[in-house]
């Protein structure tokens, strides 16, 4: 008797599932590999020959982790570990990432002396911090980063505050490199004497760093929290002029053809083809050993602005006219036993006659500073006008 569609296909329906139950039985299940002991131990020792005070051989551990990290970890604890470790200290052999091999090598040589019992501070801390520092840094409770537990160290050098030592440390403060240690421990001074929020401190920082990388010698002493607010804000909109500046001339520079007064690459537009200029006076004329004076062009955004904040006038608002060859603006200063005077600027028209000369302010250029000018303008056939 003929089966039905129904019996046919329930029939199809079964030996499919036979055949897929065949298949399962044939596929032998893979074996997980056991965890690397040996890799861990290896990985633990490297580059720390003789510093172990335990056989790597007589380990026997009891995990079931096949992560390397954790292993590593286990490993390092077995060959040196005498005391309790911070997990500050420990988290290097968790996870180096972003580290470099000087770094790594220096923080597990700080994990292996801790643990082993030595002395850290004879281990090499001393090179950034005082005893009582690596007291604290040893015996800080929380969940701290290396950094952070690093500047909670420095911080509670400088205030009995364990919560604002804790906040300095989530800073950016913190993450600041230690070869310029001196400089930030300043900072940490200074916020631990002027508290302020977390946010607030980044956003400070930023602006502290720029200047710290402008100019080496720059400092927080005699300066209040409501100073460094006034400047950074005046250092935000210079960034915001410059942006400004820089938009202006890259749209210059794709609409202009290349006699027009931009450069096709940097920053800079090509201004005035006049020379930059340098006298040094007579040993008898001199006000002071070393005295010189120079005169130069400004070409570049950055330049404008710090010229404009630093002299008090609008000089920065003349970009476009310098960009579109149309004015070129120069600077006399003085220079003397290590220290550079901000004496004058000057705008030049496109014939290099001089349009404006001014001082701090806007105040007219005196008389000795009229002479130097003068010396210039003859040594580069100016216009004196102004």
């Amino acid at each position: 008797m003929a089966k039905s569609m129904i019996q046919r296909r329930q029939e199809a329906e079964r030996e499919r599932i036979e055949a897929y139950a065949v298949t399962l039985r044939r596929v032998s299940p893979v074996a997980r590999p056991a965890p690397d002991f040996e890799r861990a131990l290896d990985d633990a020792r490297r580059g720390f020959a003789g510093m172990a005070i335990r056989d790597g051989a007589l380990w026997r551990p009891k995990l079931k982790t096949r992560d390397r990290a954790r292993l590593r970890l286990a490993a390092a604890r077995h060959l040196y570990a005498r005391y309790p470790v911070s997990a500050a200290l420990e988290g290097v052999w968790l996870d180096a990432s972003g580290l470099d091999a000087s770094e790594v090598a220096l923080r597990k040589a700080w994990y292996i002396a801790v643990a082993r019992g030595d002395s850290l501070y004879k281990a090499g801390a001393n090179a950034w911090l005082s005893r009582k520092e690596v007291h604290c840094f040893l015996n800080l409770s929380g969940d701290f980063t290396f950094d952070e537990a690093f500047q909670v160290a420095i911080a509670r050098s400088y205030t009995d505050d364990p919560g604002l030592a804790a906040r300095l440390a989530r800073t950016k403060v913190a993450r600041t490199p230690r070869g310029e240690l001196v400089f930030w421990r300043e900072v940490t001074r200074f916020f631990c004497g002027h508290p302020a929020s977390k946010e607030e401190i980044d956003d400070l920082c930023d602006y502290i760093g720029a200047m710290h990388q402008r100019d080496a010698a720059y400092t927080l002493k005699g300066r209040t929290l409501a100073s460094l607010r006034r400047q950074m804000l005046e250092w935000h909109r210079d960034i915001a002029a410059i942006e400004r500046i820089e938009a202006m001339r890259r749209r210059a520079a794709g609409r202009a053809p290349r006699t027009a007064g931009m450069q096709s690459q940097g920053r800079a537009w090509d201004g005035s083809r006049l020379e930059d200029w340098e006298w040094q006076p007579s040993s008898k004329e001199a006000k002071a050993h070393g005295e010189r004076f120079f005169v130069r062009q400004l070409k570049t955004a950055e330049d404008l602005v710090a010229e404009s904040r630093a002299m008090h006038h609008c000089v920065s608002m003349y970009a476009a006219k310098c960009i579109a060859g149309n004015a070129s603006i120069w600077v006399l200063r003085r220079t003397a036993l290590g220290k550079v005077e901000r004496l004058l600027t000057i705008e030049l028209d496109p014939q290099n006659r001089a349009v404006q000369v001014r001082g701090f302010g806007n105040r007219l250029a005196s008389p000795e500073e009229r002479k130097i000018v003068e010396r210039w303008a003859k040594a580069r056939g100016v216009v004196l006008n102004a």
